[in-house]
């Protein structure tokens, strides 16, 4: 679960983009465009599909089993694909990115009537990333997960976003050849647009925090929130509470991670956000530690104590305020309810915990 705790690591830049990656110069797959061809390793469930045809729309959803917002977006598409399957819908769930497809068919399994579309393995034999991921992902400039692509009866491609985007009109409309894609492009290419603008602010930020240049770290980020979208710009106070340890001010980031933490006291995400970003300061402050593991609860109590990466923020902020038989007792309860493909991960962090060792954090 290493992708697992590299987001959390980084929560600065992770929260707001959810997938930070270097741009191609151009895409080379766009909306309107045709919609590449179809080429899969394995169909691990439901009918195989060799090509598109007329009578269908499509969609296509790029996701992985170790894809924490994968496993959020599966049972909404599901739900969908449901409504819409007798109408002449097609749903695949194009597995890309997989350290190990092994996993696939018990996750799938484990799913159950939650994931009950079409699923299929990547074709690696000529392209060593995978052709649906290269041709498809790498092709639109799309470099996160979820991302779903719909395909309409003409063979075009007339959607692309994240899967929770997709919705009941959209689909009757595309269905009905009533959507309006021209539009749509223009939409797409706009927010294409902006994506690297931010993209780019972005790595002004990291090469900012990385000279521990925090004049040049504060810059990039007002500029960040200007183009954010509004429900975001709370995130960005993420950002500002880094800069602030990283001046060792650190009255000044416990007053602003108790302010964001009081005003958005429903968000377990950004709560979970600031609590690991004090957990994890290098040279330790009583008073942030202690506000760690303040706001750690208050993310544990919103999860209902149901995400294990929030538990495990939990324990680190316990352990470091010297409750290390507590903090065994959270990792532990960690292991317990973590998928079966991080159990591993974090037993080793309980492990640290038992013999009174913090577990390292590797950037």
């Amino acid at each position: 679960m290493k992708n697992s705790m590299l987001r959390r690591t980084l929560t600065v830049l992770t929260l707001v983009a959810f997938a930070v990656a270097t741009r191609m110069a151009e895409a080379k797959l766009t909306v309107g465009e045709l919609a590449p061809k179809l080429q899969v390793a394995q169909w691990v469930q439901g009918e195989p599909v060799k090509e598109f045809d007329t009578n269908h729309v499509y969609i296509v959803e790029f996701w992985a089993t170790w894809c924490g917002p994968c496993r959020a977006s599966i049972p909404h598409l599901n739900e969908l694909w449901q409504e819409f399957k007798d109408k002449g819908v097609i749903a695949i769930g194009q597995d890309v990115w997989e350290p190990d497809n092994s996993g696939v068919a018990v996750f799938v399994k484990k799913m159950g009537d939650k994931m009950t579309y079409r699923v299929a393995l990547d074709d690696s034999s000529h392209e060593t990333n995978g052709f649906m991921a290269v041709n498809w992902m790498k092709a639109a400039d799309q470099h996160g997960i979820p991302t779903a692509f719909i395909i309409n009866k003409q063979g075009r491609i007339a959607w692309i976003g994240h899967p929770m985007g997709l919705n009941a009109q959209l689909l009757e409309e595309i269905l009905a050849d009533k959507f309006d894609i021209a539009a749509f492009a223009q939409k797409y290419e706009k927010q294409q647009q902006e994506e690297a603008q931010r993209e780019a602010l972005y790595t002004k930020l990291r090469q900012a925090m990385r000279e521990k240049n925090w004049d040049a770290a504060d810059a990039a980020v007002a500029e960040l929130e200007k183009s954010m979208p509004e429900q975001m710009r709370s995130y960005s106070g993420v950002m500002r509470l880094q800069i602030l340890l990283g001046r060792k001010d650190y009255d000044g980031a416990s007053k602003l991670a108790e302010s964001l933490s009081d005003a958005h006291q429903d968000n377990a995400n950004l709560q979970n956000g600031l609590a690991w970003t004090l957990a994890v300061t290098k040279e330790a402050n009583p008073r942030c530690l202690a506000l760690a593991e303040k706001i750690a609860e208050r993310a544990n109590t919103i999860a209902n104590g149901k995400d294990p990466a929030i538990l495990d923020t939990l324990a680190r902020a316990q352990f470091m305020n010297g409750k290390t038989n507590e903090a065994v007792v959270t990792e532990q309860k960690v292991v317990d309810i973590a998928p079966d493909e991080a159990k591993s991960f974090y037993k080793k962090f309980l492990t640290d915990y038992q013999q009174g060792k913090l577990p390292e954090i590797k950037e």
